[in-house]
């Protein structure tokens, strides 16, 4: 096995940042009334700003390839650029197609002469972290020598208000008073767009810090607990989770079938929870200990769950203090895929980071509850 490092890392976040009270401006009001949720979920979340690949019209301003890219070029030099480089390895939670895959439409938006490998990772939160895993892999086993993973998300193609305007208007015709169900608004005041990527190498970089991979861990708890959130399916009649293939034509609307949907309740007893139990096999194995730890980034859809995450620490004993923790979901939004990099990118610019200090970063994902451990040094 060769060693792995991150030698550089790159952010792209589209337009201005949009304020909490500017939000419904840019993806629209639901029958042209603000919501009636918004206001506790944004207290809830703690999020005061976004970034939004659109503009207050609603037009779309960017693609999640157009910010993928912008993000890779920013990892250029003359040690990997375009037309050297051997592995793109690219996650998503908002691919723009169903076909070509992600990481193919980046690089065919990437320009160049070199033909390359590429690799597409589709899901949730941890589809950036699997992608991240590839590549180390790649790397680690001497298949290549240097490689780009990534994510990035236009997680606002799902929340304009009108996608949801069928199901509004069927509503209405039922209800005086109609209100989109908020499983599906819930949603609409939770996510951002951006882009975060990150270049690999078998040896540290010549400039700045570089983070040796000393290990990832993936899992997935998806055969113990029921579906948390989707996109692109509904329950049927018989209370089955089935894709949209199964539902007629005139229902993808009047359902709002392609809208992203979570089951809070669900999310509430078992994400924070079954993270928990993954971590302690974890640190049993790679035998870490919480004063080893100078850095956790743990991905948050919402600032709800650190005082949750704080407490299962201290009850499992293995408490990391407030200034060890590293958070910029409050500014920049939950990025999905991308929020791991945008985190690993921001501590590298901001922080002054000493050699031999180590990252852990947390990336759970509540879709069917997948959860990623990532452990890096400083060198």
């Amino acid at each position: 096995m060769y060693p792995v490092y991150i030698t550089k890392t790159s952010t792209f976040l589209p337009n201005e940042p949009v304020q909490n009270d500017e939000i419904e401006q840019y993806i629209g009001m639901i029958g042209g009334k603000p919501s009636r949720a918004k206001d506790i979920i944004l207290r809830n979340n703690g999020i005061k700003e976004r970034y939004y690949a659109l503009d207050k019209s609603g037009n779309i301003t960017h693609s999640a390839y157009d910010m993928a890219v912008k993000a890779i070029e920013m990892l250029y030099d003359d040690s990997v650029n375009v037309d050297n480089l051997e592995l793109l390895a690219a996650g998503t939670t908002s691919q723009e197609m169903i076909m070509p895959s992600h990481a193919v439409q980046i690089h065919g938006e990437m320009g160049g002469t070199n033909h390359t490998e590429v690799v597409s990772f589709a899901g949730s939160c941890c589809s950036g972290m699997h992608a991240l895993k590839y590549a180390y892999l790649s790397l680690a086993s001497g298949d290549k020598k240097n490689a780009i993973a990534l994510a990035s998300e236009r997680l606002s193609a799902w929340m304009r208000s009108n996608y949801f305007k069928k199901e509004y208007e069927d509503l209405q015709k039922l209800k005086d008073d109609p209100i989109i169900a908020f499983e599906k608004d819930f949603l609409r005041f939770m996510l951002s767009d951006g882009a975060g990527a990150v270049r690999l190498e078998t040896k540290p970089g010549k400039v700045g810090h570089s983070f040796k991979i000393n290990w990832i861990e993936l899992t997935s708890f998806a055969n113990t607990l029921p579906t948390c959130m989707y996109a692109g399916a509904d329950y049927d009649s018989n209370g089955n989770l089935k894709g949209w293939t199964h539902f007629p034509e005139d229902e993808w609307a009047s359902r709002t079938l392609f809208s992203i949907k979570q089951d809070t309740k669900l999310l509430g007893e078992n994400i924070v929870k079954m993270g928990g139990k993954f971590f302690l096999e974890i640190i049993k194995k790679h035998i870490v200990k919480v004063e080893d730890i100078d850095w956790f980034l743990p991905h948050l859809s919402s600032m709800y769950f650190k005082i949750r995450i704080e407490r299962l620490l201290n009850d499992i004993d293995f408490k990391i203090p407030s200034e060890k923790w590293f958070l910029n979901l409050p500014y920049v939004g939950n990025v999905a895929a991308a929020s791991a990099f945008l985190m690993l990118d921001e501590l590298a610019r901001t922080k002054d980071l000493k050699k031999g200090q180590n990252i852990l970063f947390m990336v759970p994902e509540s879709a069917h509850f997948s959860y990623a451990y990532v452990y890096l040094t400083v060198c």
